[in-house]
């Protein structure tokens, strides 16, 4: 009880203390404190299960097979073991928000303001607004992993959405044609309602798109002796999966940055194999397949956590936050000297500390999945280099390397030249009008063609997610009471108000946060990071992968020394060794790389 209202009287202080000066504008070690506060706070309030009991039907078999003490499972299954259904594919989606905060509303509601007015007045992309601490590659890897956390797909073909449309929009049908989330089959419509939608994924940071959720996926990518993942020339993908069936949620959204990193962290995978292999000579292909599969996992969740993190959001107190998430306060020297000197997460990272779900079954949230709604980060032009000397290969927009082009791009252009490429160009900034023209018009390889940014829009309402407003009320944050609040731009205060009919308490989750002014050296906004803060520890500190079973015994010593001396720049260089003029005075991968002198 004592140490119950110390954390009370804690987390009260840091929250004052956050609304009246901001936890970002604090001295780094009264940031640090007060970041610990507020996901105190947010795993004590901001964390609910939607009942699943109800709809997923559990596993019966809840004995400990030897087997998957040790691996992961295709589908998620048995990563906690007393409750073997816990995060696999096929269950809900968690909220970050109470439940009765998420009840649909009316299709007169779900269409206020219009969708498709929304996009063409507020997000359109009038010039293209660089963020320029980042490369290009920051955008293509938060694809790649949202590819591994969460998919709601396959949508629901029949009844879909009619988004109504004005006269003279151009957009070829009237009106525009949506379709429906898929929920689970015991649900449907009803306004005041909590939606349920299921996770097509895994819900666990287990390197889901490169492995699958399936055990067809799995086999289909496996090479069948080594260990290994099949491979082409070069270390390329060996097929182009627009022409695989089994993977179809992969290939709706191809384009050349998903297969950049595919094929990177595939080589990956094979070259864990080769290192396993001469320490392990007698492994059979399916054990060095498994252990593989943990290594890499466990590199990516590493690369996110200290990397992609730290350069989209540049500020010192969250740069130290996150190495602290991963190494502690002990430090990353302290603990490759001497492994942990403590069961604390704090004092000496998550990575091999004690599992912990927070009271709540672990699952992905409808929440996390919003406030990734990041596609301004990609441009809608490219100009294609050459990593010798800067040259200009080709400049070509984004229908040219996406979709059905890709797999012709990667044919006749080389590897390192593409990736040289995204490491020198700069993604969009995550901003009001600075939506991709493209993507507004986006054609995928089924031939369907819409709107990405009105269903951006719907998906949120259609999921009950909380508008602009009312989200910051549940995430502990000072609501907008003025549009003047919200934005420092008076052009866009006077389109948000005119799209929103004066209504400052109607403007979506995501338009709020493009026009919020984050804090400095922040790529997104102080409100998608709030459950950035909640959720970036969760899907480590609830995985025993990366808790209790993080230990040599499952990943092995040489598996364990791999994620600890790897990083993005590493991974590259030991892949496409011309790389490394690029790399000068470079610190962190997904920042601008040096261009090649011209000769």
């Amino acid at each position: 009880m004592m140490r119950s209202l110390v954390v009370r009287v804690f987390t009260s202080v840091v929250g004052i203390a956050d609304r009246l000066i901001g936890w970002h504008r604090l001295p780094r070690p009264l940031g640090l404190l007060a970041l610990l506060g507020i996901r105190i706070q947010m795993r004590a309030q901001n964390l609910h299960d939607v009942p699943a009991p109800t709809l997923v039907a559990p596993c019966t078999d809840v004995q400990e097979r030897p087997r998957d003490l040790t691996v992961r499972t295709p589908d998620g299954s048995y990563n906690d073991l007393d409750h073997p259904s816990m995060g696999k594919s096929g269950t809900p989606f968690g909220r970050n928000v109470p439940l009765d905060r998420t009840h649909r509303t009316d299709e007169s509601s779900l269409f206020t303001p219009n969708p498709r007015t929304v996009s063409l007045e507020l997000l359109t992309r009038d010039r293209f607004v660089p963020a320029t601490t980042l490369n290009l590659l920051a955008a293509a890897w938060l694809q790649f992993t949202i590819h591994d956390w969460f998919s709601h797909n396959p949508n629901q073909k029949d009844n879909p959405w009619a988004v109504p449309l004005s006269a003279d929009d151009p957009w070829h049908e009237h009106p525009m044609s949506v379709e429906r989330t898929r929920e689970h089959p015991s649900r449907r419509y009803d306004p005041g309602t909590t939606p349920v939608h299921m996770n097509s994924e895994t819900h666990w940071w287990d390197a889901s798109q490169i492995y699958g959720s399936t055990k067809a996926f799995q086999m289909l990518v496996r090479a069948g002796t080594g260990g290994k993942l099949r491979s082409g020339p070069d270390g390329a993908l060996p097929f182009d999966p627009l022409a695989v069936e089994q993977l179809v949620d992969v290939a709706q959204d191809w384009w050349i940055g998903l297969a950049l990193m595919y094929t990177v962290f595939m080589r990956e995978h094979n070259a864990i194999c080769d290192r396993l292999h001469a320490e392990y000579p007698t492994w059979t292909d399916d054990a060095l397949f498994e252990r593989a599969r943990l290594i890499n996992a466990a590199l990516l969740a590493k690369i996110h956590t200290v990397e992609w993190t730290t350069a989209i959001l540049d500020h010192p107190t969250l740069q130290a936050a996150m190495h602290t998430n991963w190494w502690g306060i002990a430090s990353e020297r302290v603990t490759k000297l001497f492994g942990r000197i403590s069961d604390s997460e704090v004092i000496s990272g998550i990575p091999g500390s004690h599992t912990d779900h927070f009271g709540v079954p672990y699952a992905i949230t409808e929440e996390f999945v919003s406030v990734y709604r990041m596609h301004p980060l990609i441009p809608d032009d490219y100009s294609l280099r050459a990593a010798a000397d800067d040259a200009l290969i080709e400049a070509c927009t984004f229908p040219d390397v996406a979709g059905r082009r890709t797999h012709e791009v990667l044919q006749r252009i080389a590897m390192t030249d593409l990736l040289y490429s995204f490491g020198t160009s700069h993604p969009g900034a995550i901003t009001l009008h600075n939506y991709p023209r493209s993507l507004q018009k986006y054609v995928r390889p089924n031939g369907t063609t819409f709107d990405l940014a009105s269903v951006d829009i719907l998906r949120d309402r259609e999921r009950g997610v909380p508008r602009y407003n009312e989200f910051r009320r549940l995430i502990h944050l000072t609501p907008a009471k003025t549009f003047e609040q919200l934005t420092d731009d008076p052009v866009w205060r006077e389109e948000l108000r005119r799209v929103y009919e004066n209504d400052i308490e109607s403007v979506d989750l995501m338009i709020g946060m493009y026009a919020e002014k984050p804090p400095k050296g922040f790529g997104f906004s102080d409100t998608a990071f709030r459950i950035f803060v909640l959720m970036a520890s969760r899907r480590l500190n609830s995985d025993r992968f990366y808790t209790t079973d993080y230990t040599p015994r499952v990943y092995t010593q040489v598996g364990l020394d791999w994620i600890a001396n790897n990083d993005m720049a590493t991974v590259l260089l030991r892949h496409y060794p011309a790389l490394r003029p690029a790399f000068a005075n470079v610190t962190n991968a997904f920042a601008p790389w040096t261009k090649a002198t011209p000769f």
